[in-house]
């Protein structure tokens, strides 16, 4: 079982909702994912889909042009859309067998930098082709796209390139550009300036909502780890984290017998039980407004009045940890009875994250290992806590006796056993 902070099953669930991709139409989620592999990292599987979507949407547009020429009987300008129609099939169909999306990506970017200028000069220049060049521009924004800035500036290079090569032709080819009534050229030159910018702008969208879909899913998987404040803190600071806290409350739980039972249950079972009962005791810990801090084994820790101080830590945690063993009913396998042994104390403590590659949010001070030693001496079934949490809470619950006990690393002390509140 992992070391670390778990939230409540309903904030994981909300979590993993929000961290999905923006759904597509299903012809279009097909046509996104093909070539992904289950190894691809969030950041490929996004550059993919990005890929994918843009060469589809530039290819679904080129019969407008394919059909317009032919119908001016400008076969060789309408044979350029057709064949970028054609060629980008065949590598769509060609990268969804080989998973090749280097090659891919270079043939997509390559066809979308060179076919617009060889439509333009086929046409008779920027004018008569009603500056359809202009498309050549989404090669360096989508190798922005498809794999970032330092890999776009060779493609807006080439562009550039083409544009100056296009400015130097242009008197050439305007020589013996084909007749294209005014009304077309003027048409073209609002559809290729409305077909280039809304191309841009959806991929934009899209890849920005996904970026900002994963940035939540990251910082809801940090709020998974560390508590809110403290994560908050560490986004905003490099600076160790570390505070004090003359009061709180901690918490240490395990369940009584779980060594034999986890050689005598199978793997599955066994994870599938700790992840129920661990699952509960988050939603108490979270329905009483205590923070939990770890797992270890069957162990489980949690802590009131911190990170976030407050008056009624004690009682909180006297509270659910009532609460801990009747949920322990609906939790057991077949034929199994599973009781918890609970150890409280308060006190003072020390609170802060430790690692660098891996954050873990812990308590150190005596107040941590009395309630510790409170668990580990306890007996099953039972909550048992210390003489000062006892005074703390004689107001609110009922408490049992159990006498003078000799406690590793504190000597004689007085404990108690927590019966119920009152």
């Amino acid at each position: 079982m992992d070391t670390g902070t778990h939230r409540s099953p309903g904030k994981l669930g909300r979590s993993a909702t929000s961290s999905r991709w923006q759904q597509l139409p299903s012809p279009l989620e097909r046509l996104a994912d093909l070539g992904s592999e289950p190894s691809d990292s969030e950041e490929l599987r996004l550059r993919k889909r990005v890929l994918n979507l843009t060469t589809a949407l530039i290819a679904a547009l080129t019969p407008i042009w394919t059909i317009t020429y032919l119908a001016l009987g400008l076969e060789l300008s309408a044979a350029i859309p057709f064949a970028y129609l054609g060629v980008t099939v065949l590598f769509i169909i060609a990268h969804s067998r080989t998973g090749s999306y280097r090659a891919f990506r270079f043939s997509a970017l390559l066809m979308m930098l060179t076919f617009p200028f060889l439509l333009g000069w086929s046409l008779g220049g920027f004018a008569n082709s009603s500056l359809v060049a202009l498309w050549g521009l989404t090669a360096p924004l989508g190798a922005m796209f498809f794999a970032g800035p330092r890999y776009a500036i060779p493609w807006f290079a080439g562009f550039a390139a083409l544009i100056a090569a296009s400015v130097l032709l242009d008197p050439g080819v305007a020589d013996s550009r084909p007749e294209v009534p005014e009304t077309v050229r003027v048409v073209f030159f609002g559809l290729n300036l409305l077909a280039v910018s809304t191309t841009v702008f959806l991929l934009l969208q899209y890849f920005v909502r996904a970026r900002e879909l994963e940035q939540a899913r990251s910082e809801q998987l940090l709020l998974n780890v560390l508590p809110e404040p403290i994560a908050g803190r560490l986004k905003r600071s490099d600076g160790v984290i570390a505070d004090a806290y003359p009061e709180a409350t901690v918490l240490f739980a395990d369940l009584v017998g779980f060594t034999p039972l986890a050689e005598s249950t199978s793997p599955e079972e066994l994870v599938l039980m700790l992840d129920e009962i661990f699952s509960r005791w988050d939603g108490l810990a979270e329905a009483h407004g205590l923070e939990k801090i770890k797992t270890i084994g069957d162990s489980y820790m949690v802590v009131g009045g911190v990170p976030e101080p407050r008056p009624d830590h004690a009682a909180a945690v006297g509270a659910m940890a009532l609460a801990m063993s009747p949920t322990l009913v609906a939790c057991g396998l077949d034929g199994v009875r599973l009781r918890a042994r609970v150890g409280i104390d308060t006190g003072p403590l020390v609170a802060g994250v430790i690692g660098r590659s891996k954050f873990t949010y812990d308590l150190w001070g005596d107040t941590v290992n009395t309630a510790s030693r409170m668990e580990s001496t306890g007996e099953p079934g039972r909550i048992h806590v210390t003489e000062r949490l006892r005074a703390e809470l004689a107001d609110g619950f009922e408490f049992s006796p159990r006498g003078e006990l000799s406690i590793k690393g504190k000597g004689v002390m007085r404990t108690y056993f927590l019966e119920r509140a009152v």
